[in-house]
């Protein structure tokens, strides 16, 4: 078997060219970490741990404040880390009662953007809700579940209003915009 070597260093240099600019299409935004806290949920006087959640900006407001959180036009996301089990019925009633809290009735977006849990979240998964600027959208992914996406930069801010608006834990808001300037 004879092994053919490229005769074209340039035509190698150009397919690499060629495929870095491809990648760099596909590039994720870098992110900054403005802080961390836990989803608590309070059974009586039992205080119960249901998510860690960290909430990351492309770009961060030259005011630090919630509502500078939510109004900012960037790209954005949540990432929860499931602490306990929880069944679907359960996380899709609090979302849909945390929108109801700050005032969003959009019934068809909701819906949509619940519909990514399709099942039981278990201890350990992760869900992302993620913005993006550019196409103003806001996506839910269910490691090992579903995916939804959401147009409307109304969607977005209504969505980030679940944590950094009406909240029954402001505690958790505060936690999450700790690491801000």
């Amino acid at each position: 078997m004879k092994l053919v070597r490229s005769k074209s260093p340039a035509l190698l240099a150009a397919f690499a060219a060629i495929f870095l600019a491809v990648a760099s299409l596909f590039a994720l935004p870098d992110y900054t970490l403005t802080g961390t806290g836990v989803r608590v949920r309070t059974v009586g006087t039992a205080k119960i741990d249901v998510y860690r959640i960290s909430h990351y900006m492309e770009q961060l407001p030259s005011t630090r404040s919630k509502q500078a959180v939510i109004e900012m036009d960037t790209g954005k996301k949540f990432v929860w880390t499931m602490l306990r089990d929880v069944d679907r019925e359960s996380i899709v009633k609090a979302l849909r009662d945390a929108y109801a809290m700050n005032g969003y009735a959009d019934q068809t977006k909701i819906a949509r953007f619940v519909s990514a849990f399709e099942g039981d979240l278990k201890a350990g998964a992760e869900v992302t809700i993620e913005y993006d600027a550019r196409a103003k959208t806001t996506t839910a992914k269910v490691a090992g579940g579903g995916t939804a996406t959401v147009g409307g930069l109304d969607f977005m801010k209504a969505t980030w209003q679940i944590w950094f608006g009406k909240i029954d834990q402001p505690t958790l808001s505060d936690e999450l915009i700790a690491k801000l300037p």
